[in-house]
């Protein structure tokens, strides 16, 4: 079976979780010439066998001229079982952009569910619009209903395809009575290379005596590390005492981001704990024994001080660099899940690409397993961290993020307050809510595949 890139993304979306970004200084393949599909595969196995976190399962090396993403695979411990996480890209430029959560998209992210009994027709609903992009200048918003595009209504079998174009209609729909159709309004939108600012929003609640931070945060990006900075610093001079941190649309990123938000919010933060420790194969164990350094706590200025305990929301999207930060701080104080449950990715990968630029292809092998101070890393499987309250994130259309009745948000208000939430609603209004029942076809999905990875990822230490 040929796997391109595709299909690998397509496994990525549901199976991955972490991964760590960083380039070969020294490749372990003698430098040549050559840059035929044997070459190059040679330059790939050579990578794997030195870096490959399972690099004693790999099978004996062997001559191929097959296709390079047709050689990957099979190098792999037991796929996509074990290793549902590694994969091999055309484009390194085209890698390193999506990890850095730069793509040319429309700008959005939706939950897509089927709309009838026979799983025929489905609609996008709307969870997440990139800041800036052209989803966002065009009008769309958290909470819209997509129900056609280019005219054609969506199906199970052909909203793939649909979202490729580079320009596309799409119909919006509403809802009344669980009942699903078009509202009558059109919106045209062009795809446009756009990054993603992954602080998203935040509001500080006040309830009482309760100051309440409530952050959305959609990846760990170091490009916006200052920004994560500056939210903190806000929080700390409004006296937040309790914080609500919502990654249920995250699905990773930068370690190094990962350090600075866990150092940003434990408790009684000191520089000598460590958050996380990394597992490498004996090849690097013995030549680089600093990459097995534990990773102690940051000294964050905007550190919150004496937080007691972190409610994270959560969903299946939640992933790796998400998860490492929920593992790290879980010895230092109460880390509270309410959703359901996270990716399930402990494991980390790392950006391979040819250092003498003979060809574009790029790996992303994994090449390290994460623990916290207590040796813990029991979630990687694929039911993830067990919420410790499970909410169907199912009731549509989405509310606006920071809406207090908004379903994960209202839950963690109750337990903060103790107090039960109920709804508010105008006089007059007209209000169409409907419980979406049964599985979503899918969660949190991207029109770009390059975004539906769940990841963790780091620079190699100089």
């Amino acid at each position: 079976m040929k796997f391109t890139p595709a299909k690998s993304l397509i496994l990525g979306l549901f199976l991955t979780g972490s991964i760590l970004s960083c380039k070969v200084k020294t490749d372990p393949t003698p430098s040549t010439n050559d840059t035929s599909n044997e070459a190059i595969n040679a330059w790939i196995y050579d990578n794997m066998k030195y870096w490959y976190l399972w690099t004693d399962n790999m099978p004996a090396k062997t001559t191929s001229n097959v296709s390079p993403d047709d050689y990957f695979y099979p190098l792999l411990n037991d796929y996509p079982n074990t290793d549902r996480f590694s994969w091999i890209q055309k484009d390194v430029e085209e890698l390193t952009n999506s990890l850095n959560g730069i793509n040319k998209v429309f700008g959005m992210k939706y939950t897509i569910y089927y709309l009838d009994n026979a799983k025929t027709n489905v609609g996008f609903f709307i969870t997440y619009i990139i800041k800036g992009s052209p989803a966002e200048k065009a009008g769309l918003k958290r909470g819209d209903i997509i129900l056609t595009i280019n005219g054609t209504q969506l199906t199970a079998t052909n909203y793939s395809s649909l979202t490729t174009a580079e320009n596309a209609s799409f119909g919006l729909g509403k809802a009344e009575s669980g009942v699903f159709s078009l509202n009558g309004t059109i919106i045209q939108v062009t795809k446009a290379e756009v990054q993603d600012n992954p602080v998203h929003f935040w509001k500080v609640i006040e309830k009482g005596n309760k100051k309440i931070g409530y952050l959305v945060y959609s990846q760990f990006i170091s490009t916006f590390d200052s920004n994560l900075r500056q939210v903190f610093g806000e929080f700390k001079s409004k006296g937040v005492n309790e914080l609500v941190l919502d990654l249920r649309l995250n699905p990773g990123g930068y370690i190094s981001s990962a350090d600075i938000m866990a150092s940003l919010i434990v408790k009684n933060l000191n520089t000598d704990n460590v958050i996380h420790s990394d597992q490498w194969n004996a090849n690097i164990t013995k030549d680089r024994p600093s990459y097995s350094t534990p990773t102690k706590f940051r000294n964050e200025a905007n550190n919150l001080g004496t937080l007691t305990r972190l409610y994270v929301l959560t969903s299946n999207g939640t992933a790796s660099a998400s998860e490492l930060v929920i593992n790290g701080l879980r010895p230092y104080m109460d880390v509270i899940l309410i959703g359901s449950h996270t990716y399930g990715k402990n494991v980390g990968s790392v950006t391979l690409s040819d250092s003498e630029k003979r060809w574009k292809w790029a790996m992303q092998p994994i090449v390290l397993k994460t623990i916290n101070s207590k040796g813990e890393s029991n979630y990687g499987t694929k039911s993830g961290f067990a919420p410790d309250y499970e909410v169907v994130d199912n009731v549509v259309p989405f509310k606006d993020w920071g809406d207090e009745n908004e379903t994960l948000l209202k839950k963690a208000l109750e337990l903060i307050t103790g107090q039960v939430a109920t709804q508010q609603i105008a006089p007059n209004a007209r209000v169409s809510i409907t419980e979406m029942k049964g599985d979503p076809l899918k969660v949190n999905e991207s029109e770009n595949p390059y975004q539906n990875r769940k990841e963790m990822y780091v620079t190699f230490p100089k």
